[in-house]
C-alpha cells in the first residue's frame, strides 16, 4: 500500500517535508488562525489538567479575545465543505465506524477542532461539533510566546499585513503528489484507492467509473473520504463487475487534472478442499481468513472509541487507544496489533509502550518529545484481513527556562562510528525562540554512567559534528543543545547508544554489553563449533622509537574467522632467540602498541601473535633490529662547498649551556660524487670568503651554520627560525659539525683557479652524455613581507632549469652598513622547495642584501645577482602584499592558465580576492587592463580571448577589506600559441562504467612525471581518485564520481617545457558522464519500437516489438503475469534477428489472458525489456476488437458489404444512400428497407462497379427513419443499416441545408407596387434552413412594412413604402445548423433610385388600375327572349370617381326612351329595360363605363324569337329528319 508523503518523510522541524498541498493547507490555517485568535501562553491546547480546568482556561481565553475571535471564528466554523476537506486528517479505518454521511461530517468536524484533545473519545453533541471551527491545520511556532495583553495589537497588525497579500500569487493548478495505484483483489474483498493532490484553491476531487461515483446511490458500496490532502475511494465487497478503470479528477479555478488506476477482481473458480486447509497449504483463495481453529468466510474489524487528533507538550505523558471489535469472535485467537508513526512501525522502548488488553489497544508515551509528533496509525490484522485507523498527534515545545531561548534540537543520530571518533548529526529545533540560532553544544555520556561532558568549547554552526576523545570499545550516548543570543535551550532527546569501534571490526564482532552500567564489550564466539585459529599479523613495523618507548603497528591477519581477535606482543634482544611476551595479562585489541621499560641503547626485535577463542596463532615476521633512542632527535645537516672526487670523513660534537662535548667517532671516508653530471664548477661555488656569493666558513674552526630548517618551516607563515649563532660560546643547544679532509693541513676548499679545470675535466663528459646541467640563477628577488626581526623573500625560478627538475633553493644574505655590504651568511641549511623563504633572526632597522641559488640533480647553480637593499622593519601596511610565484600553464593559441600564491602579508584583514591584469609585452604601462571586474577567490584563472602569436605579461593584485594591494611581479612574457603535438585531457568511460581522465604526452624525458591536480591542488592523497601512469600515458580514475568531484582537473608533465592540459567537470558534464557510465555498466539492447499489440485479419492477436539490432546469440523470454510462457498450441513465437522483430501470436483472447505481458531481451551483456498491460477496459476493448475481426473474416466469406451504407448529398440537394458490395454473383439479391418495410427500387444493379444507391429527392423530415440493405444468396447474407434519426438525421439535414444554402443565387432587387423586394432562388427550401436578414450590420426588425418569406424556391425580403432610411447593405444569411452562408446586395445610390422610381411607377399604375371605371358584373353574354316580353337587365359598375355610363346598340349610341328605358343610379347600378321586345330589338348591345382613369365596355347579345315561327321551324326540322331516316 502506498503511504502518504507525510508518513514517509514528515519532520516537524524541516518545512521542506511539507509538500505543496500541505504547505497550502498550513498557509490557509495560519491566516484563519491569526484572524480568529492568537495562540497564547495561556492557551488550553496543551493543558494536561482536567476537563473542567480546560473549560475554565478556554473561557478566559475567549474573553480575552472576544471581539475578534467570536465574530471571525463563527465565520470560520461555517466555511464550505471543500475547506473542511482540505484540512481533514487522513484516516484509513474510519469508514468502518461511520456509515452515515452526516455522521462522517460531524465526527470530521470534531476531529478538526483547534481545541485541545487528549487521547479520549469526544463527548460533544452534534450541535456543539457544528459550532466548532473545522479547518484545523498544522501549527508552526517560530517565535516567542505572545502575552495576552498584546493580543489586540497583534491582531490589528496581522490583519493589516494580510490585507496587503496578493492571493493570486498563491494559486496553482492541481498536481498529483501520489497517484492512485492499480490493485488486483479477490471477490468479496475490500479495496482502497489513495491519492494525494496539491493545489490552491483546494482542488475538488471526483471519482469516476465511466461516470461519477455517487456513494449515496449505492449505500455501503462506496466510501469516499478526503482528509489532510489524502483522498480515498473504498470499494466494499468487490464483485466481478467492479473490474474497471477508475479515474480521480481534481479541479480548481486553475485547471483540471486526472489520474487513473485499474482494479481487477479475480474469482476463485475451484472448489474448497478442506484437507488442504487443515494441512496448512496456502493455496486457498484470499476470501477465507485462516485461524488455528478453522476458517471464517470473512472477518469484520471495527474501531470504537477511537483516539482523535491529539495535542501534547514536551515532557508530558499521553495515551492513544481505541476499542477493537472483531466479528466473528474466535476464542484464543488474538489479532496482530501494530502501531505506526508516519508509516514506520513502532517498537516498544523507554519512550513508547504498547498494550493489548484483549479488546482495547493502547499506545502510551512516557515522556513526550517533539520527535513524537506525526501521523499515528493502528493496524489490526486477523488472518488475511486487516483494517487500520489514523490520527495526527501534535507536540508543542516545552517552555524554555530562559525566555527566548531555543527549543531542543531534533533527531540526534550517529552517522558514522570509528574507534577514534563518532560523527553526530541532528536537525534544527522547531522553535528558534525569536532570534537566529548561533550554534549547538554537543554532550556525551558513557553508557552506564550519569556523567555528561561537553564535547565542544565553542558552538558549532552546522548540524554535524565529529566527537573525538573516545575510549575504544566503550558505548556512548549523545545529546545536543541549541544556543541563540538569549541563552541555551533544553537538551535534545538522547541518541541511541553507539560503540566506538571501527566499521570493519563491528562487522566481525558479535558483541553485547556485559553489564548495562559499564558499557564494556565482550567478544563472544559466533560459531564455537567451527573456531578458526587466526593467522599471523602482517606489515609489522616500528613507527616511532624514543628513549622511553617504541611504537609498533601492524595489520590484522587475513585468516581470523568471524569473531574478534586480540594480540600478544613479544620482544627479544638482537642476536638472541629469547622471546618474551610483553602484555601477558592484558591482550591488545588494536593493531598498535607502545612498549615501555626498554633499556636505552640496546637493540631489540619485535613480533606479534594473534589469539581468539580457538587458540593463539603463529607469530608474525620479526622486525628489523631497533636501537632504543636511535630515532630520537635524528639531525640532518647539509654540508656545502665539497669538491667532486674528493673523499671526506666527518665527526660531530654537541653543545649546551655547559659547553662543547667530545667529538664523536670519525665516520668512514665518503667520496663526493655528482648525482648527475660533473662536479660543481668554481663559478658555481666560489671560495668561501667575504665576497658576494661565498658560503660562510673559516679554516680550522667551527663551521657556523643556522639550525636545520625543514620544509614545513620554510613555508610562508611559519614560525621564525631559531637564531643563527655567530660563535661556539653562543651556540647553546645546537649541534656542531666539522669536516676533515684526507690532508688536514690543506685548505678545506681549493681555490677557484684549481677547482675550475678540475670541475671541467669531470663534468664535461657527463654533460655530453646526459645533457644535464645545474640551473641558471633565479632572478627578481623581492621582499614579500617584513617583520621586526625577519623578512620573507620571493623570487622567480631560473629561466633555464638545466634539463632536470629544480629540487630546492639556497638563500644567502649580508648586512649593508652605509652602503657597504658585509659578510655573506647562509640563510638556510636545508634546501627550500618553495620560491619564497622566511629569514629569521635579523636585526631591526638593518639593511640587507640577498642572493639565491637553485639546485637540481646536476648540482648547485650559480647564485643570482645581488638584490636591492631591503630594510628589516615592521610593516604596518593595511592593504595586502603582492601575490607571488606567478606561473603560466596550459598555454594555447587563445588561452592560458595563470596560477599564483597568496601574499605573505595579508594586511590588517584577511585577503578576500584577487584582480588579474594583462597587457601585451611590448605595450606601455598605461595599457594594463583588468581581466575580472569582481574579485575572484581562487588562486588561478583561465585567461581567454588571447590573440595567437602575441606575447603577454600578467600581474596579480590582492584585495582585503581595506583596499587593493601592490601588484605582483610580472609573469611572462608568454606567447599565445598552441605548440605542435599538443594534446588535451580526454574523458573515457569503459565497458564497466568506470570514468577516467586520460592524457598522453609524446615529449616526455626519462625523468618526466605526470602530476594531476584538482582546481590546481595536488590530488596525490585523494581517496576518491586513483592515478595510473605507464610510459607516456596516464589515467586518473574516479572511484565514485559525484558532486564532490566537480572542478577543473589538470595534468602537468614535469621536466618538460610546460606541457599541461586540463578538463572541466561541471554539473552538466557530471550528469552526462554518470548517464554514460550507467549505460556502459548496465548496457541495454536498443529498441526501435516498444512492445505493442495489434489484431490481425482473422482475429489473431500479435504481440511484437523491434530492436535496433540483434546478434545470433540474442535470447528472448516471454513473461505473462510474472510467469514464463513457451511456444505451444496457444502461443506461437518468432524472432527475426536480421530485422530485430520479435513476435508472439495468439489465436484468440480469452478472459484468463488478462494481465501483463513482458518480452525480456538478452544479447550478450546487454539486456532490455518491454511490457504491455492488458487489464480492465483496455483488455475488454482489445478482446472485443479481436472478436469483431474474427466475425468480419467469417462475414466476408459470402456476399458482404465492402463499404457499409452511407449517405451523400448531391449537387441537386438530393440525398443519395450508397454502399459498396463485394464477393457477389448473378444470383445475389439486394433488397432495400425503410423502417422494416421493403422499398421498391426501379433501378436494376448489375454489380459491375459494386456500388448500390438509393436516391431521395427533396429530403425532409418525412424521410427520417432507419434504412437497411440486405445482400443474400446461397452462401449467406449480409446486411447494413443506416439510422437517419435523432442526431444522425440532424447531421444529414445540416449537410442538406448546407447544399441548399450553397445553391442560393445572388440577391436581386425587384420593384413592386407595394415597394422593393430583395430575393434569391434556391434549389428547394426546407424548414431546417434558417434565414436571417441584416441591414447595415444590424438585424432587420420585421413589421407590417418590412416582411420576409419564402414562395416556392424564392426567399424574399419585402420593403413596403421604402424611405431613404432603407438604403444600405443587405445581407441574407442562410444557417445550415453549423455554418452561416451569406448573400449580399447594396440597395443604395443608383440601385435604390432606379428601384424607387420603378416602385413609384408601379404604384401609380396600381392606383389607376384600382380606381378606373369597370363593370363588375350582372350582364350576360347572350339574352334570348320571346317577342312581346319585357327585358330587364341590371349591372353593377365601379369607379373612383364614379364613372359615366353610356349604352351602345350595334356599336351605335343608344338613347333612353319609352321603349328602351336606360337608368343609372347612385353611380353604381345601371338598369337596361325594353318593354315588349320585338325582333327589331335583336342585336349586339354594349355598356360603356368611363372615368378619368379609364373606360371599359361590356357587350351582350339580345336575341328575340316568335313562338309560331319556332314551332314551324321545328316541324320542318322533324320532317327533314324523318326523310333521312328512311
Amino acid at each position: 500500500m502506498s503511504l502518504p508523503f507525510y508518513q514517509r518523510s514528515h519532520q516537524h522541524y524541516d518545512l521542506s517535508y511539507r509538500n505543496k498541498d500541505l504547505r497550502t493547507t498550513v498557509s490557509h490555517y495560519q491566516q484563519e488562525k491569526k484572524r480568529s485568535a492568537i495562540y497564547t501562553q495561556g492557551s488550553t491546547a496543551y493543558s494536561s489538567r482536567s476537563s473542567a480546568a480546560h473549560r475554565q482556561e478556554s473561557e478566559a481565553f475567549r474573553q480575552a479575545s472576544a471581539a475578534s475571535f467570536q465574530q471571525q471564528a463563527s465565520q470560520y466554523a461555517l466555511s464550505s465543505d471543500v475547506s473542511r476537506k482540505a484540512a481533514s486528517a487522513y484516516d484509513y479505518g474510519s469508514s468502518h465506524g461511520l456509515t452515515d454521511s452526516s455522521l462522517l461530517l460531524d465526527d470530521y468536524s470534531s476531529k478538526l477542532s483547534p481545541k485541545p484533545k487528549r487521547a479520549k473519545h469526544s463527548l460533544l453533541s452534534g450541535e456543539e461539533k457544528e459550532n466548532l471551527p473545522s479547518d484545523y491545520m498544522v501549527p508552526i511556532f517560530s517565535g516567542r510566546v505572545i502575552p495576552i495583553a498584546q493580543v489586540t495589537l497583534k491582531l490589528e497588525e496581522t490583519e493589516a499585513y494580510h490585507a496587503k497579500l496578493n492571493e493570486d500569487h498563491l494559486l496553482h493548478a492541481p498536481e498529483f503528489i501520489i497517484k492512485p495505484r492499480s490493485h488486483t483483489v479477490w471477490e468479496k474483498e475490500n479495496v482502497k484507492l489513495h491519492c494525494s493532490i496539491a493545489g490552491w484553491p483546494e482542488p475538488r476531487v471526483t471519482w469516476y467509473k465511466s461516470m461519477p461515483i455517487n456513494m449515496y446511490a449505492n449505500p455501503g458500496k462506496y466510501i469516499i473520504e478526503s482528509r489532510y490532502g489524502m483522498h480515498t475511494l473504498e470499494i466494499n465487497a468487490c464483485d466481478f463487475e467492479d473490474t474497471a478503470q477508475y479515474r480521480a479528477s481534481a479541479m480548481n479555478v486553475k485547471g483540471e487534472l486526472s489520474a487513473y488506476a485499474s482494479v481487477v477482481v479475480k474469482r476463485y473458480k475451484g472448489e474448497f478442499d478442506e484437507t488442504r486447509f487443515h494441512a496448512g497449504a496456502s493455496t486457498m483463495p484470499l476470501s477465507f481468513a485462516v485461524t488455528p481453529y478453522g476458517y471464517a468466510s470473512k472477518f469484520e474489524i471495527h474501531f470504537d472509541d477511537k483516539f482523535d487528533v491529539s495535542f501534547g507538550r514536551e515532557g508530558e505523558t499521553m495515551s492513544l487507544g481505541c476499542r477493537v471489535v472483531i466479528t466473528p469472535e474466535i476464542k484464543h485467537f488474538q489479532p496482530e496489533i501494530q502501531w505506526y508513526r508516519n508509516g514506520v512501525p513502532l517498537s516498544p522502548s523507554k519512550w513508547v509502550q504498547t498494550l493489548w488488553s484483549g479488546e482495547r489497544a493502547t499506545l502510551t508515551f512516557s515522556h513526550l518529545n517533539k520527535e513524537d509528533e506525526g501521523l499515528y496509525t493502528i493496524r489490526v490484522r486477523m488472518g488475511e484481513y486487516y483494517e487500520q485507523y489514523s490520527a495526527y498527534v501534535f507536540v508543542r515545545d516545552a517552555d524554555a527556562e530562559i525566555e527566548g531561548a531555543p527549543a531542543a534540537p531534533l533527531d540526534v543520530k550517529c552517522l558514522e562510528a570509528n574507534k577514534d571518533y563518532i560523527i553526530i548529526s541532528w536537525k534544527q529545533p522547531a522553535v528558534d525562540g525569536g532570534s537566529p540560532i548561533l550554534g549547538y553544544f554537543i554532550d556525551k555520556c558513557e553508557v552506564g554512567t550519569d556523567s555528561w561532558s561537553q564535547c565542544n568549547d565553542t558552538p558549532v554552526k552546522f548540524a554535524r559534528f565529529p566527537v573525538t576523545g573516545l575510549i575504544e570499545g566503550r558505548s556512548y550516548i549523545f545529546r545536543v543543545r541549541a544556543v541563540n543570543k538569549t541563552g541555551i535551550g533544553f537538551p535534545s532527546r538522547v541518541s541511541e547508544p553507539v560503540a566506538a569501534l571501527d566499521p570493519a571490526e563491528k562487522a566481525r564482532l558479535k558483541s553485547r554489553p556485559s553489564a548495562p552500567w559499564t558499557g564494556q564489550i565482550i567478544v563472544t564466539e559466533e560459531e564455537p563449533s567451527e573456531g578458526i585459529v587466526p593467522g599471523p599479523p602482517t606489515d609489522l613495523s616500528v613507527t616511532e622509537a624514543t628513549r622511553s618507548y617504541v611504537v609498533l603497528s601492524w595489520k590484522p591477519p587475513r585468516q581470523r574467522g568471524h569473531e574478534g581477535i586480540m594480540y600478544f606482543v613479544e620482544k627479544c634482544e638482537a642476536g638472541t632467540e629469547n622471546w618474551q611476551r610483553v602484555n601477558t595479562e592484558l591482550p591488545v585489541k588494536s593493531p598498535r602498541f607502545a612498549l615501555f621499560d626498554l633499556a636505552e641503547g640496546k637493540s631489540y626485535c619485535f613480533r606479534v601473535r594473534c589469539s581468539n577463542s580457538a587458540g593463539v596463532g603463529e607469530p608474525s615476521d620479526a622486525t628489523e633490529v631497533t636501537v632504543v633512542g636511535d630515532k630520537l632527535g635524528k639531525q640532518l645537516f647539509t654540508c656545502h662547498g665539497l669538491v667532486t672526487g674528493q673523499s671526506y670523513i666527518f665527526r660531530v660534537r654537541a653543545v649546551n649551556a655547559a659547553g662543547l662535548s667530545e667529538y664523536s667517532q670519525d665516520s668512514e671516508a665518503i667520496e663526493v660524487k655528482a648525482a648527475i653530471g660533473g662536479g660543481v664548477s668554481p663559478d658555481v661555488c666560489p671560495a668561501l670568503s667575504d665576497e658576494p656569493g661565498g658560503l660562510t666558513a673559516s679554516r680550522g674552526r667551527v663551521h657556523e651554520a643556522s639550525p636545520p630548517t625543514f620544509q614545513k618551516d620554510a613555508l610562508l607563515g611559519s614560525k621564525p627560525n631559531k637564531p643563527s649563532l655567530p660563535s661556539s660560546s653562543q651556540n647553546l643547544g645546537q649541534t656542531e659539525v666539522s669536516k676533515v679532509s684526507e690532508t688536514v693541513q690543506e685548505e678545506l676548499t681549493p681555490p677557484p683557479q684549481k677547482a675550475a679545470p678540475q670541475g671541467k675535466s669531470k663534468s664535461d663528459p657527463l654533460k655530453k652524455k646526459t645533457d644535464r646541467a645545474p640551473p641558471s640563477p633565479p632572478h627578481d628577488i623581492t621582499c614579500l613581507e617584513s617583520f621586526r626581526d625577519s623578512m620573507v623573500l620571493g623570487w622567480k625560478q631560473p629561466d633555464k632549469i638545466g634539463g632536470a627538475e629544480i629540487t630546492g633553493y639556497y638563500v644567502n644574505y649580508c648586512e649593508v652598513i652605509d652602503g657597504v655590504p658585509g659578510k655573506w651568511r647562509e640563510a638556510n641549511v636545508k634546501a627550500v622547495s618553495e620560491e619564497a623563504y622566511k629569514i629569521s633572526n635579523l636585526k631591526e632597522n638593518m639593511v640587507y642584501q640577498f642572493q639565491v641559488a637553485a639546485m637540481n640533480m646536476a648540482g648547485l647553480g650559480a647564485p643570482s645577482a645581488v638584490s636591492e637593499c631591503f630594510k628589516c622593519e615592521e610593516w604596518t601596511i593595511a592593504v595586502p602584499g603582492p601575490p607571488h610565484s606567478l606561473k603560466c600553464s596550459e598555454v594555447r593559441k587563445d588561452s592560458l592558465v595563470l596560477q599564483w600564491k597568496p601574499p605573505v602579508h595579508s594586511g590588517r584583514t584577511p585577503v578576500t580576492g584577487y584582480f588579474v591584469d594583462v597587457k601585451e609585452a611590448k605595450a606601455k604601462e598605461d595599457q594594463w587592463r583588468g581581466l575580472n571586474e569582481a574579485a575572484i577567490k581562487n588562486v588561478y584563472l583561465k585567461v581567454r580571448g588571447l590573440k595567437e602569436g602575441v606575447s603577454y605579461v600578467f600581474r596579480v593584485r590582492a584585495i582585503n577589506q581595506v583596499g587593493v594591494g601592490k601588484p605582483s611581479d610580472l609573469a611572462g612574457p608568454v606567447v599565445a600559441e598552441t605548440r605542435p603535438g599538443t594534446k588535451e585531457v580526454v574523458v573515457n568511460v569503459d565497458d564497466d562504467g568506470v570514468i577516467s581522465l586520460n592524457f598522453e604526452c609524446d615529449q616526455m624525458t626519462p625523468k618526466s612525471k605526470f602530476s594531476w591536480s584538482k582546481d590546481y591542488v595536488s590530488t596525490e592523497d585523494s581517496p576518491r581518485l586513483e592515478v595510473e601512469s605507464k610510459g607516456n600515458k596516464t589515467k586518473m580514475t574516479f572511484k565514485d564520481l559525484g558532486m564532490d568531484d566537480l572542478g577543473i582537473y589538470s595534468c602537468d608533465v614535469t621536466d618538460t617545457d610546460g606541457i599541461a592540459s586540463s578538463y572541466l567537470i561541471d554539473e552538466e558534464e557530471l550528469k552526462r558522464l554518470l548517464a554514460l557510465s550507467h549505460d556502459h555498466k548496465f548496457p541495454t539492447v536498443p529498441v526501435k519500437s516498444e512492445l505493442a499489440v495489434e489484431i490481425l485479419e482473422k482475429g489473431q492477436v500479435r504481440f511484437w516489438m523491434q530492436a535496433e539490432k540483434l546478434s545470433g546469440n540474442a535470447k528472448v523470454n516471454y513473461i505473462f503475469n510474472e510467469k514464463e510462457i513457451f511456444e505451444g498450441p496457444k502461443y506461437k513465437m518468432h524472432i527475426d534477428r536480421n530485422t530485430g522483430i520479435i513476435e508472439m501470436f495468439m489465436e484468440k483472447l480469452q478472459d484468463e489472458d488478462e494481465g501483463t505481458y513482458t518480452f525480456q531481451l538478452q544479447d550478450g551483456k546487454a539486456t532490455n525489456h518491454s511490457t504491455v498491460v492488458l487489464i480492465g477496459d483496455v483488455f475488454k476493448k482489445l478482446q472485443k476488437e479481436a472478436e469483431f475481426q474474427r466475425q468480419e473474416w467469417i462475414r466476408k466469406q459470402g456476399p458482404h458489404f465492402a463499404e457499409y451504407l452511407s449517405w451523400e448529398v448531391t449537387g441537386e440537394c438530393n440525398v443519395l444512400l450508397k454502399c459498396k458490395v463485394a464477393n457477389i454473383k448473378k444470383e445475389t439479391h439486394i433488397v432495400w428497407y425503410k423502417d422494416e418495410r421493403e422499398i421498391s427500387v426501379d433501378e436494376k444493379h448489375d454489380f459491375k462497379d459494386g456500388i448500390c444507391t438509393l436516391l431521395i429527392t427533396e429530403f425532409s423530415k418525412k424521410d427520417a427513419g432507419i434504412y437497411e440493405v440486405i445482400l443474400k444468396d446461397d452462401r449467406g447474407k449480409d446486411k447494413s443499416r443506416l439510422k437517419l434519426v435523432d442526431e444522425a438525421f440532424k447531421e444529414l439535414m445540416t449537410e442538406v441545408c448546407k447544399k441548399i444554402a450553397l445553391s442560393a443565387t445572388d440577391l436581386k432587387i425587384q420593384s413592386t407596387a407595394e415597394g422593393i423586394r430583395l430575393y434569391s432562388f434556391v434549389t428547394y427550401y426546407v424548414e431546417d434552413l434558417k434565414v436571417n436578414w441584416s441591414h447595415n450590420g444590424a438585424a432587420v426588425r420585421y413589421s407590417d412594412r418590412v416582411k420576409t418569406g419564402v414562395t416556392g424556391e424564392q426567399i424574399w425580403l419585402q420593403i413596403n413604402e421604402p424611405t431613404p432610411n432603407d438604403k444600405g447593405k443587405y445581407i441574407m444569411e442562410l444557417f445550415d445548423g453549423k455554418t452561416g452562408h451569406q448573400k449580399t446586395v447594396d440597395l443604395s445610390g443608383q440601385a435604390y433610385d432606379e428601384a424607387y422610381a420603378e416602385f413609384q411607377r408601379l404604384k401609380q399604375a396600381a392606383i389607376a388600375e384600382k380606381n378606373r371605371a369597370r363593370v363588375l358584373g350582372g350582364l350576360p353574354d347572350v339574352v334570348t327572349i320571346q317577342e312581346g316580353k319585357a327585358l330587364n337587365l341590371t349591372c353593377n359598375v365601379w369607379g373612383d370617381p364614379p364613372p359615366e355610363v353610356s349604352w351602345l346598340k350595334n356599336e351605335k349610341a343608344l338613347a333612353s326612351d319609352d321603349h328602351c328605358n336606360l337608368k343609372f343610379e347612385a353611380g353604381k347600378t345601371a338598369y337596361f329595360t325594353i318593354n315588349g321586345v320585338s325582333t327589331a330589338d335583336s342585336g349586339k348591345y354594349g355598356l360603356v363605363v368611363k372615368n378619368k382613369y379609364g373606360s371599359e365596355t361590356s357587350d351582350f347579345t339580345v336575341s328575340v324569337f316568335i313562338p309560331e315561327e319556332e314551332a314551324r321551324m321545328a316541324a320542318l326540322e322533324a320532317q327533314k329528319g324523318g326523310k333521312k331516316a328512311k
